[in-house]
Order: C-alpha cells, then sequence, then structure tokens
C-alpha cells in the first residue's frame, strides 16, 4: 500500500502545484523557463503515475481489507457512467474552437474524473480501490474550486463554438469507451469487464 500512496503522493502533489503553490510556480518559471517547469513535471508525473500503477496492482494482490461490499447493480451505473466520462475526458481536447458539451462542462476533464472516480467507488470496495478513487475524485473536486476561483480572477476568453468538437467527442468517447469496455480493461488493469 505504501508504493500506491507514494505514487498518489507525487502525481496529485506536482497536479496541485496551481492549486497550492500557484506564486512559487510562477516564480519557478520565471527563474528557470517554462521548459525546464514543463519537463520536471513530465517526469515526476509519470513517475507518480508508474507507482500508483504498480503500487495498485501489489495492493490488490496483497488483499486489501473489503471496506463495503457494492451491490451487482451499480456495475452497470459504472458502465454508464464511464461512457459520460469517457466524452467528457474527449471533449477536453483542441485549443481556440470548443464543442456545446466542452463549454456546458467547463472543465470537462476534471468532469471526467469525478466520473471516473465515482463509477469506480461504486463497483470497488476494497481499501486500495477506496485510496485510490477516493484521493483522485477529492483531488478533482479541489482543482474545480481552484480553478473556478481563477477564472474569477481572470476569465477566460470566450471559444468559437463548433457542433464538430461535439461529434468528434462522443465519437472519441464511444471507441476509448468499446476499446476499454472489450479488451483494455482486462489487458492493463487485469480485470476484464465483458467476457468475449
Amino acid at each position: 500500500m505504501i508504493v500506491l500512496l507514494i505514487g498518489l503522493a507525487i502525481f496529485l502533489g506536482i497536479h496541485s502545484t496551481r492549486i497550492f503553490a500557484e506564486e512559487r510556480r510562477t516564480a519557478f518559471i520565471a527563474v528557470r523557463g517554462e521548459g525546464t517547469y514543463k519537463g520536471i513535471y513530465s517526469v515526476a508525473s509519470l513517475i507518480g503515475f508508474a507507482l500508483i500503477v504498480w503500487g495498485y496492482g501489489l495492493a490488490r494482490a496483497e488483499g486489501p481489507p473489503l471496506l463495503y461490499d457494492p451491490p451487482g447493480w451499480t456495475r452497470h451505473v459504472a458502465y454508464l457512467l464511464m461512457l459520460v466520462s469517457m466524452i467528457a475526458f474527449a471533449a477536453s481536447g483542441g485549443s481556440g474552437k470548443a464543442g456545446y458539451i466542452k463549454t456546458a462542462l467547463k472543465h470537462p476533464m476534471l468532469v471526467g474524473i469525478k466520473v471516473w472516480a465515482l463509477a469506480h467507488l461504486l463497483t470497488n470496495g476494497d481499501l486500495a480501490s477506496v485510496i485510490l478513487f477516493l484521493a483522485f475524485l477529492a483531488w478533482a473536486v479541489v482543482d474545480r474550486i481552484s480553478v473556478k476561483k481563477r477564472d474569477t480572477a481572470s476569465p477566460p476568453e470566450a471559444p468559437l463554438m463548433s457542433v464538430r468538437h461535439d461529434v468528434i467527442a462522443v465519437v472519441g468517447g464511444l471507441v476509448v469507451y468499446a476499446v476499454f469496455l472489450f479488451w483494455a480493461h482486462g489487458a492493463l488493469i487485469g480485470v476484464p469487464l465483458v467476457a468475449l
């Protein structure tokens, strides 16, 4: 479990610099340059992510205690929520132009993370899963509050609207959803979702 906790601390910590250390981040970029900051940010993110994946696998293999036993119907709800999550993730891409989905959600990446975490909390009651998904859910909520404050202080420019981006988000989200449903979740996470 310690590897998972270290991974979460590194990954979510580096992703929290704008939440808790905006001035230090700005000062670091001013002195060392944006390229250096992005390099450190990327390396720390990759290390944290790798430790999360490895630590979660180790914790699950150890058989973490079960905190709650989700009823079977929550799996169906999770499937639906994951479809919403994948479309939100897909809608977050691009700059300049935005679809109506991205505009309505305001920060679709954070919405996608929150829905992803909630879906997994509904279907996984073991300690490792609760720590992992609750950490991401809490981080996304705090980050959304932080982004809202930054947007109030310096409102972003209104994007040009394009239905094309909505179509791309829905189709892209459906494709990624299908890949995870029928193959990637089993291949990458070790938990097949659909038996073929």
